[in-house]
């Protein structure tokens, strides 16, 4: 395993704003954020498994954080685990150091150390709450996938149920059906899946399949039900309610278009 260290800049953000830079984690985001959230673990687990494609080559793990869910990657090689905190890299790099496919880079997701065309799968979770914009990531990521690659990408959801009824009741001030990036908490941004979808296509990215995943993230249920059988329950609701987006997380599956391919060996 080698451990790439490359300076990147921040992504571009509105053009009225400037985009945060990269969230300062610490390794409490490992050790206590994620040791309480079997269930959204399983979840994501879940709608992964659902959207890889059975095996492949070289997969990027964007905002890849310490590694969490690398181990669902088996079938690829090489395997680039991307991310813009140091500590997050270091961790990472300890995590995979036993595993020769891997290689932990430190770099921003609108700057990839990548050859066009050159990355087959794309993976992306809990990366795009940070972007108030993703666009310029979305085009980076077109740069990079080959004529067909694909995209995992999650986001969360404006437009979840439970946002949609708090605003019907008005228990909320702000319109789920708003297709704007909505700042829930500083630098925290929820996205309206039609606007990801319309920012998809304009990169050269379809978006194909579509999952609602954690349906039941609300404290009363999880407090109570054991996450494997939540798990269990929501396994197959995903996709069958993945374009309603009931779920405060939205998967999409988008596959890189054959004509941006075609148009870049043709400059």
């Amino acid at each position: 395993m080698t451990s790439t260290t490359i300076a990147r800049e921040p992504a571009p953000g509105a053009p009225d704003a400037p985009e945060p830079g990269p969230p300062i984690y610490d390794l409490s985001y490992r050790d206590a954020f994620w040791a309480v959230r079997a269930y959204e673990d399983r979840c994501d687990r879940i709608a992964l498994r659902a959207l890889l494609p059975r095996s492949g080559g070289h997969l990027v793990d964007l905002g890849a954080g310490f590694g969490r869910v690398v181990d669902e990657y088996g079938a690829f090689a090489p395997i680039s685990l991307v991310d813009a905190s140091p500590v997050m890299v270091e961790a990472a790099s300890e995590r995979v150091a036993a595993d020769p496919r891997c290689t932990v880079i430190l770099a921003n997701a609108v700057d990839l150390p990548m050859a066009d065309s050159s990355v087959d799968v794309v993976v992306s979770i809990r990366l795009l709450v940070h972007l108030r914009d993703p666009e310029a990531t979305f085009r980076e990521v077109a740069r990079v996938l080959r004529p067909g690659g694909r995209l995992i990408v999650e986001f969360p959801n404006r437009q979840h149920l439970l946002a949609r009824l708090r605003y019907r009741f008005r228990r909320q001030a702000w319109s789920p059906m708003d297709r704007q990036p909505h700042e829930y908490v500083p630098g925290h941004f929820s996205h309206h899946p039609q606007s990801i979808e319309r920012q998809l296509r304009d990169a050269g990215l379809e978006p194909a399949r579509w999952r609602s995943v954690s349906l039941f993230r609300m404290a009363w249920i999880t407090s109570r039900v054991p996450a494997a059988i939540l798990a269990g329950i929501e396994r197959p609701l995903q996709g069958f309610l993945g374009r309603l987006g009931p779920g405060p997380s939205a998967y999409v599956l988008a596959i890189k278009s054959d004509a941006i391919g075609r148009s870049r060996r043709s400059a």
